[in-house]
């Protein structure tokens, strides 16, 4: 995108999970000048440290990220009001004349900041009893295959038993003829206050990043993930409904307490579905306009990221 005179620049670092954007964020601000800024629907919530790969005490000390630690487990935090809350650290981060480095890969929090949201109907309760009767029938992979034939950008995004979303993809289609992929795609009616440097670092070899998750999800077991739900189950007022026990890993290890995991497949389920979330945060990427793409596979990929954004960060 050609800046113009008048704008000032955000660098938006961008990823599937496990590829190493939060070490090139920090990277980024060893630098200086720069302010930066978590792009993470899970990091938002307090006491999801473990499960969301969260920067510790230390290095949130020594590299401040706004939007981490600021909603509780049983709030909703929605991609609108990221936006909201992304634009005004952005605000704050031009005016003492330095660069916000937004960073994570929650994708549709970037959308929403860059591209702007389409309003979306509110809900249909009749309809959605209507979609958990047949789910209870037929099962929600035959709502997805539904949801395939109607939006099938969403349905690609989407787990086959992800039955909020499925039914809110339904349920939108349902109540406006339009897809919700069509409709989260929507434009700003006034040009952007600043001009986005867009950057995704992306595996070149897919079985290394599987390899990588792998790994850091059993990290995850050995540093006390379990332990680090029960904490949460013990409030009383938490459920696997809720946005923040549906991040990937805790959804998992939720139901495995629950006993609707075997007690040996924990591990592999976890991994199962944070691969799953890398591939489509991965098609997701794919459609993103202006992206300059670097290896997650480069040993030079600081060097090659501090390169390519010599003339933003000065």
């Amino acid at each position: 995108m050609r800046k113009a005179s008048s704008q000032k620049p955000i660098i938006c670092l961008m990823g599937p999970t496990a590829s190493g954007k939060t070490d090139l964020a920090l990277a980024l601000h060893r630098m200086g000048g720069v302010d930066l800024i978590s792009v993470d629907s899970a990091m938002v919530y307090r006491g999801l440290n473990i499960g969301t790969a969260k920067p510790d005490a230390k290095t949130l000390a020594e590299a401040p990220h706004g939007l981490i630690d600021i909603r509780d487990p049983a709030q909703a935090y929605s991609a609108a009001e990221f936006a909201m809350d992304a634009q005004a650290l952005i605000q704050s981060s031009h005016a003492a004349n330095r660069v916000p480095v937004l960073v994570g890969g929650t994708l549709l929090y970037f959308r929403a900041l860059l591209q702007g949201l389409s309003a979306l109907p509110s809900a249909d309760t009749a309809y959605r009893a209507a979609l958990e009767a047949e789910a209870a029938q037929s099962g929600w992979p035959a709502l997805h295959a539904r949801l395939d034939q109607v939006d099938s950008v969403a349905a690609a995004r989407l787990h086959p038993n992800d039955a909020q979303r499925i039914q809110r993809a339904l349920e939108v289609y349902h109540l406006t003829g339009k897809p919700l992929s069509t409709l989260q795609t929507g434009v700003h009616e006034e040009p952007l206050p600043w001009y986005p440097v867009r950057v995704s670092v992306e595996p070149e070899n897919r079985q290394r990043l599987h390899a990588r998750i792998e790994h850091r999800f059993n990290q995850m077991l050995k540093q006390g993930l379990v332990d680090e739900v029960l904490t949460l189950r013990k409030r009383g007022d938490l459920h696997r409904d809720l946005p923040a026990i549906r991040s990937v890993g805790y959804r998992q290890v939720w139901d495995w307490l629950d006993g609707k995991i075997a007690p040996d497949e924990l591990s592999y389920r976890g991994v199962v579905a944070t691969r799953q979330l890398a591939r489509r945060q991965l098609t997701w990427l794919r459609r993103e306009p202006d992206l300059k793409r670097l290896s997650a596979d480069d040993a030079a990929v600081q060097e090659k990221l501090r390169d390519l954004l010599a003339d933003v960060i000065t």
